[in-house]
C-alpha cells in the first residue's frame, strides 16, 4: 500500500469505542413510494416519505444498496436510477446527465445542481467536479430529476442530486473498518466513527485509495476526510458543523478513436502519455448549518458555507486554478390548514459568490493566460401544496434567479467583460394518492441555465462569446407505488428548449466550443420496477428511453442530438439466503448504436455487459463481498464526446473513452 494508505490504517487503529452494533438490514429499493419500505432504516425511510410529496420524478439511494459493491464514483452510486446517464471516463471523472442536461459536456458537469448536505459542489458559476465527493460517506442520496430541484432553489434542466452525510445518530454503525482490493492495482481502506454524547453527536470518516486504472496512464491516489459534529437543543433544534478535505492525484489517459478504443481499450492516448497529463487538486469544504423548529407548524433550515480548491491540471495546456466559493442559504417549511383544507409550503433563499484565479501555460500549444473570474448566484424560491381533498393536492411554485459574471484578463484588458442574467421559473403541478399509497402526478416547469465561464470565455474570441441562457419548458406525468410484490416508478416527460448550450459550430465566423442551438426537444420515458419474486428473490430493472433532437435547425434539421443512447436497460436478479449470503448477477444493455456527431454520420456500437456481485454477512459484524464486472471481457465504448461532423475530411474523431475490461474487486467490512 502507499504511504497514505499505511497512515490511514494506523489512524484507524486508534479509533475509540467498542460498542456492539446490530447486523445491518439490507434495503436496496431506490424507488420513492408513498409507503416507505419497511426494511429501510428510519433515516432513509423518512427521506423517502419526504420526497414522495414531490409532484415529480424523485429517488432515494440508500447506503445499504451499494455497500456490498466496490463504488468509486457516481457511476457506481446511481447506476440503477432511471433517467440518469452516468458513465465513467477515467477514475472518478464521469459523464453525468439527467434528461440530457449538459449532454455535450465533454468534461465534468453542468445542468444539475450537485450538492452535499444542501451545499453545492459547483463553483459559483454552476460548473461541477465529481472528484470532490467521497462515495463511502453518504448515508443516502436524494435525486430530483428534471424540474424537481426547487427545494434547493435550482432551476436547471436536469434537477438536483444531494448527498446526505451521516451524523452520530444516523450512521449505520458506531464503528466501521473497510478494506478492498481489486484489478488494476486497486486498493482502498476506510474507517468511520459515530458517537452520541448527551446533546452532542459526531461522525468522522477517513478514506484512502490508490489504483493503476484499467488504461495506461490512468493511475490515481486519494486521501479524504469528513467530520460532522452536531449539538442538539431539543427535538428539531440543532446546529451542525460539517467539514471535508481531500487530496487527489489523477493521471489523465486521454481519448482514442473508435477503432483504437475497440482494438486496444487499455491504451492511453499517445499525447497524454508523452506530456504526462494530470488532474491534481486539494479540496476543502466547510458549512455551519442549523435546523430549528420555530413552532408546531414551521421549521427553519439554513446555513453558511465555504469551499476552496487548488488545481494543477496539465493537459494540452497547463491549467492552474485557485477557486474559492462562499454561500448562504435558508428555507422555511410550514404545514397547516387553509380554509379548512390541509396545506404545506416551503420558501427560502440561496446566495453564492466566488472567484477563480486561473493561469494557463504552454504544453502542446504556445498559450499563456492569467485571468480572474468572479461569479454570483441568487435564487429566491417557494412551492406550496393545497389539498383539495384528502387524496388530491394542487401544487404551485417558482424561483427568481440572478447570476453575474465578471471577467478580468490580466494580460489583455480588451478581453475584460461582465454580464448579468435574470429570470423567473414558475412551476405548477398536481399529485393524487390512493389509500394504498399509489401516486399519480404531473407538473409543468420552466428551467433556466445561465452560461458558465467555459461557454463565455473562448479564445481567440475577445471578451465574452455572445451565448444566451438556456431555457426550457418541461412537462411530465408519472406514477409510483407498491402493490404486493411490485414496486414501480414510471415517468414520461417532454422538454422544449430554446438556446440549448451545445458544442457546435454556428457557421457565423465565431470559433465557439459552446454556442446556442435554436429549438431542441428532449423527451423520454424513465421506468423502474422491483419485483420480489419469492422469499429472498428480488428482480430489479431500470429502463431509460431518450429522444433528444433538433427542431428545424438550419444546419442539422431534425437530427438526433448525440451522446445519449436511445435505449438503456439494467437488470439485477438477487438471491439472499437466510444464512446471510447473497448472489446477484446483473446486465447492462444498450441494444442500439448511439450517435457521436451532430450530423449523424458516426455511431458508437451498442453492447451487453454481464457482471456478478456476491457477499456474505457472518452476523458478527464481519461481511465480505466480491464484485466481478464485464465477465465476458467485451470491448465497448460507453462514453465519448460530441463531434460536429465526423464525415468532414480531417475531423478529429479521437473522442472515445473505452469501457473497463474484465475485473474483480473484493472487500471486507467490520462493523462494531
Amino acid at each position: 500500500m502507499s504511504f497514505k494508505s499505511t497512515l490511514l490504517v494506523s489512524a484507524l487503529t486508534l479509533m475509540p469505542g467498542m460498542a456492539l452494533a446490530q447486523t445491518v438490514t439490507e434495503s436496496e429499493t431506490i424507488i420513492v413510494t408513498a409507503r416507505p419500505n419497511p426494511e429501510d432504516p428510519p433515516v432513509v425511510a423518512e427521506a423517502r416519505e419526504r420526497l414522495a410529496r414531490t409532484p415529480g420524478a424523485v429517488s432515494v439511494v440508500s447506503n445499504e444498496s451499494y455497500e456490498a459493491r466496490s463504488v468509486t464514483g457516481l457511476t457506481d452510486l446511481l447506476r440503477d436510477v432511471p433517467g440518469v446517464l452516468v458513465q465513467r471516463r477515467y477514475g472518478e471523472e464521469s459523464r453525468f446527465s439527467i434528461r440530457g442536461s449538459g449532454i455535450d459536456q465533454s468534461y465534468h458537469q453542468r445542468g444539475v445542481l450537485f450538492a452535499q448536505d444542501g451545499v453545492p459542489f459547483a463553483d459559483a458559476d454552476g460548473f461541477s467536479d465529481f472528484q470532490k465527493l467521497d462515495p463511502l460517506t453518504a448515508r443516502y442520496i436524494e435525486v430530483y430529476r428534471g424540474g424537481n430541484a426547487l427545494r434547493f432553489g435550482g432551476a436547471q434542466l436536469g434537477g438536483a442530486v444531494n448527498l446526505v452525510t451521516p451524523t452520530g445518530r444516523s450512521a449505520e454503525s458506531p464503528n466501521l473498518l473497510r478494506a478492498e482490493l481489486g484489478s488494476f492495482g486497486f486498493e482502498r481502506v476506510a474507517g468511520q466513527f459515530a458517537r452520541e454524547w448527551g446533546q452532542w453527536d459526531g461522525f468522522a470518516a477517513l478514506t484512502a485509495m490508490q489504483g493503476d486504472g484499467f488504461r495506461e496512464h490512468a493511475a490515481q491516489e486519494q486521501l479524504r476526510g469528513t467530520l460532522n459534529l452536531g449539538y442538539s437543543f431539543g427535538p428539531d433544534r440543532e446546529v451542525r458543523l460539517i467539514t471535508y478535505g481531500a487530496d487527489i492525484e489523477q493521471e489523465v489517459p486521454g481519448t482514442l478513436t473508435l477503432a483504437q478504443a475497440l482494438a486496444t481499450p487499455d491504451a492511453g492516448a499517445p499525447g497524454a502519455i508523452a506530456t504526462n497529463w494530470q488532474r491534481d487538486q486539494s479540496v476543502f469544504r466547510t458549512s455551519l448549518q442549523a435546523r430549528w423548529r420555530l413552532n408546531a407548524s414551521t421549521v427553519f433550515e439554513g446555513g453558511v458555507y465555504a469551499t476552496a480548491t487548488d488545481l494543477v491540471h496539465p493537459i494540452s495546456l497547463l491549467i492552474e486554478q485557485q477557486i474559492q466559493t462562499q454561500g448562504v442559504f435558508g428555507r422555511f417549511d410550514w404545514t397547516g390548514d387553509l380554509g379548512g383544507h390541509r396545506a404545506d409550503l416551503y420558501y427560502g433563499v440561496s446566495y453564492r459568490q466566488g472567484h477563480n484565479d486561473q493561469e494557463l501555460g504552454p504544453v502542446f500549444f504556445p498559450v499563456d493566460g492569467d485571468s480572474h473570474q468572479e461569479a454570483t448566484g441568487l435564487d429566491v424560491f417557494a412551492e406550496g401544496r393545497y389539498f383539495v381533498s384528502d387524496r388530491f393536492a394542487l401544487v404551485a411554485g417558482g424561483s427568481y434567479g440572478r447570476a453575474t459574471r465578471d471577467y478580468t484578463d490580466h494580460l489583455n484588458a480588451a478581453n475584460n467583460a461582465s454580464e448579468t442574467f435574470d429570470w423567473f421559473a414558475p412551476r405548477v403541478g398536481l399529485i393524487w394518492e390512493n389509500e394504498g399509497g399509489v401516486q399519480f402526478y404531473g407538473n409543468i416547469t420552466r428551467s433556466v441555465e445561465p452560461p458558465h465561464y467555459g461557454a463565455l470565455v473562448q479564445a481567440p474570441y475577445p471578451g465574452f462569446v455572445p451565448v444566451q441562457p438556456q431555457e426550457a419548458w418541461t412537462g411530465e406525468l408519472g406514477t409510483r407505488g407498491r402493490v404486493g410484490a411490485l414496486v414501480w416508478d414510471i415517468t414520461a416527460y417532454r422538454a422544449e428548449i430554446e438556446n440549448e448550450l451545445l458544442s457546435f459550430n454556428p457557421g457565423v465566423g465565431i470559433p465557439a466550443a459552446f454556442f446556442n442551438a435554436g429549438q431542441t426537444v428532449h423527451q423520454g420515458i424513465e421506468f423502474a420496477l422491483d419485483w420480489e419474486i419469492a422469499d429472498g428473490w428480488l428482480l430489479r430493472q431500470s429502463y431509460t428511453y431518450s429522444d433528444f433532437f433538433f427542431d428545424g435547425d438550419p444546419t442539422y434539421g431534425d437530427n438526433q442530438i448525440p451522446v445519449a443512447p436511445e435505449h438503456q436497460y439494467r437488470a439485477m436478479l438477487r438471491y439472499t439466503n437466510p444464512a446471510g449470503w447473497f448472489i446477484a448477477p446483473s446486465v447492462e444493455w444498450r441494444p442500439g448504436d448511439t450517435w457521436v456527431d451532430y450530423a449523424n454520420t458516426l455511431e458508437a456500437p451498442g453492447y451487453t455487459i454481464w457482471s456478478l456481485n456476491a457477499g456474505w454477512d457472518f452476523g458478527n459484524g464481519v461481511s465480505l463481498f466480491v464484485d466481478a464486472r464485464n465477465l465476458t471481457d467485451e470491448a465497448y465504448v460507453p462514453e465519448f464526446g460530441a463531434i460536429t461532423d465526423a464525415s468532414t475530411i480531417g475531423a478529429n474523431t479521437a473522442v472515445f473513452y473505452p469501457g473497463e475490461g474484465r475485473s474483480v474487486y473484493g472487500g471486507i467490512a467490520y462493523r462494531f
